[in-house]
Parts: C-alpha cells; structure tokens; sequence
C-alpha cells in the first residue's frame, strides 16, 4: 500500500515537472494541430500543406562581403491551418525569419533569408530546413550565388 502511494506521488511530480515552463508554440491551439489517421501516413486526413512559389532562388553573381535577402512566398494550400515551428540554415551565413502565427488554409506568407557573403568565394549553395506540421514535416528550399573577391582584396594577399 505505501509503495503504491508512493508510486503516485512520484508520478505526479513528474507530470507538474513536465508541464511547466513557456515555449515559443505558447499561444498556438492544439486545434490547429493535426495527425494523419494512420502511422504509416495513409489517410492524410484534414492537413496543411505548404507550396512554394519557387523552392531555389540564384542570386546571381554578388561581391565577396555583401549581405542579400530573399523571401521564399508560400501558400497553405491545405484545409486546416499551417504552422511553421522552426527554420535552419545550412550555415550561420544563411538566416532564415517564418511566420510565428498559425496560416490559414488559402492564406499566404513567406519565410525571410538573409545570407551573408563575407569570407566566401565562388559558387555557394545553401539549404534552408522548414519545420511544419504537413506532411512531410521538413521542407527544404535552397539559395544559390557565386561570390566575386573584389581585386583589392586579391592584392593584398
């Protein structure tokens, strides 16, 4: 009997542990999301999906030390609310800004990236990781640049 009890009480200390503490989703109804009907993802069920208007985008040809930017537009093309949770660059040259706010189904928006050239030359590539709550969860889009050393820097090496 006192092993049971103290069973439970460990238990719940567990559960208030595990409950607490703010996090960035803080805000977020958990009716926005949503779960296929099955594991294997056979029955998509009433979910978001995220479409790119372009999934590469070249910069060109840009100057060693230049810092430029695109925004990656999407769409929910879904029929239940789209939530980005987080987003990574490949490097920390390549910073990505998302949307925090829940994007309902027909609604747009778009996922910032600034990459900083300095220190690199020639032809870059960089990914950029988005986390939702479609299916798949990861999507990935992608910059491109060749990067030019400006002859003054050339000289002085």
């Amino acid at each position: 009997m006192v092993r049971n009890s103290a069973f439970t009480v460990a238990l719940l200390v567990f559960l208030a542990a595990c409950s607490g503490g703010k996090k960035d989703t803080d805000g977020i109804s958990t009716n926005d999301v949503n779960n296929s009907a099955s594991a294997g993802g056979s029955e998509k069920g009433n979910l978001p999906d995220i479409k790119f208007e372009e999934e590469v985008h070249d910069f060109g040809r840009i100057t060693q030390g230049e810092k430029v930017s695109f925004a990656f537009k999407f769409k929910n093309t879904g029929s239940s609310n789209l939530i980005i949770t987080s987003a990574h660059g490949s490097c920390g040259c390549t910073v990505p800004e998302w949307p925090k706010e829940p994007i309902l189904p027909g609604k747009e928006g778009k996922v910032n990236v600034v990459f900083t050239s300095e220190g690199k030359s020639g032809i870059q590539e960089k990914s950029i990781n988005i986390v939702t709550n479609c299916e798949p969860s990861t999507r990935v889009v992608k910059i491109k640049t060749d990067i030019v050393v400006p002859e003054t820097i050339k000289e002085e090496n």
